[in-house]
């Protein structure tokens, strides 16, 4: 129905497997196995491994860690915000200090978001129309008119090596197909100002963001218009908002069977492991989130069966690691005894140290994912993190549709 592409069962790197050169971005597919493929993206200042996951730094920081221990991580791009760096600190000052890699310290590949999804977390404080969005900021009041022209002057300040196109977001919840169908034909129209408004394209790639809310036909109407301006790479956004998961994974499983296989994919804000596992198999490249530190600060570590609170009873007098599987700092030092009072306390000590073990969780996942590509066994890959998941075998139907689409028997 969605026009799966038939991929070679494994590959290794050559001529036949998918490539694309641009300016800033180069990306080279290395093996493929079904439709998951690992490849090789090479940033201004990094050369990256994907699928990869990237922590979300808002304004220029990921909660609880450092820029030193995330290269301790392996994490090969962070995040940051254009709307919130605008709004505090400003991209002149950024700019005046040698933009956001000097500013935060950090020497690897770095994306901005372009603040178009502030249009659903802000959602009372904007105002809506054809020239772009205007916020009233969350900390003084103040209102700041956020037009494709503005966000990429900002985020050509804040010299990311990946600047996301704004794009018109509408809550994938929202019962509203006339609001879906302007908001995708708007986002097509804007990158064509973005693309205008660009000044640093030999420095800085410019990806459209695919929309179309659950719908189809506007999905595919919104992959034709931006895949015609022949972007470096293309994300797929209006999702993880609250959508029912059957849904989700129909548009991620549309979306990277339509975009160009030259080009990497990036799904964003996605960060529950098992999407990530899933979003692979589909042919997805990149993630997002918040999710590995914030639900860090709420006691929760990220383990291969799922997650694991920290703040149960059941942990005051367990003396193994968070997970026992895992190499990192924390899990090597700290017991799960140890950290169940700092949790129960609040200590922000136990926020750092779960967030360090996610962080790591989320890396050392798509290091395996690779791995798995690369040997031709990322169905059987798939197929234990399921089991791991679901020991009672009680699979739900979103994973099994998943699996069906990405040709991956149960």
């Amino acid at each position: 129905k969605f026009g799966v592409p038939k991929m070679p069962s494994r590959g290794a790197a050559d001529e036949t497997l998918p490539s694309s050169s641009s300016p800033a971005l180069t990306f080279q597919v290395i093996a493929q196995c079904g439709r998951a493929r690992s490849s090789r993206m090479t940033l201004p200042h990094h050369e990256c491994r994907t699928p990869m996951f990237m922590p979300v730094g808002t304004q220029g920081s990921v909660k609880g860690l450092t820029s030193r221990q995330l290269q301790d991580l392996d994490c090969h791009v962070i995040l940051g915000n254009t709307y919130h760096l605008e709004n505090r600190p400003g991209s002149e000052l950024v700019a005046g200090m040698g933009g956001l890699h000097e500013f935060t310290a950090w020497p690897r590949g770095m994306l901005t978001d372009s603040g178009g999804f502030q249009m659903v977390s802000l959602l009372h404080l904007a105002d809506i129309n054809e020239d772009g969005v205007t916020f009233q900021s969350p900390t003084d009041g103040h209102r700041m008119l956020l037009t494709p022209e503005h966000s990429i002057a900002v985020q050509n300040r804040l010299g990311a090596d990946i600047i996301m196109a704004l794009d018109d977001v509408v809550p994938s919840t929202a019962a509203d197909p006339a609001r879906f169908e302007e908001a995708t034909h708007r986002t097509t129209r804007w990158i064509d100002r973005c693309i205008a408004a660009h000044k640093r394209p030999t420095e800085q790639s410019l990806f459209p963001i695919v929309q179309g809310g659950l719908d189809p036909r506007l999905r595919e109407l919104s992959i034709k218009g931006l895949v015609a301006r022949d972007a470096p790479g293309y994300a797929i956004g209006g999702l993880a908002g609250g959508e029912d998961k059957v849904s989700f994974v129909r548009v991620v499983s549309q979306c990277t069977a339509a975009l160009p296989m030259d080009k990497p994919k990036y799904v964003m804000g996605i960060g529950y492991p098992l999407d990530i596992i899933l979003c692979s198999a589909l042919g997805a490249d990149m993630y997002d989130s918040v999710y590995p530190t914030r639900t860090a600060r709420f006691g929760a570590a990220l383990v291969p069966e799922g997650v694991l609170r920290v703040k149960n009873q059941e942990f005051a007098n367990d003396f193994r690691p968070l997970d026992p599987s895992c190499a990192c700092m924390v899990c090597k030092t700290y017991t799960r005894a140890y950290l169940h009072p700092l949790v129960h306390r609040n200590i922000g000590f136990a926020a750092s140290l779960i967030s360090y073990h996610n962080i790591a969780y989320t890396q050392r996942l798509t290091r395996e994912i690779r791995s798995a590509i690369e040997q031709g066994t990322m169905h059987d890959f798939v197929r234990k993190a399921v089991a791991l998941h679901f020991p009672n075998g009680d699979v739900p139907d979103w994973v099994q549709l998943a699996c069906e689409l990405a040709e991956i028997s149960l």
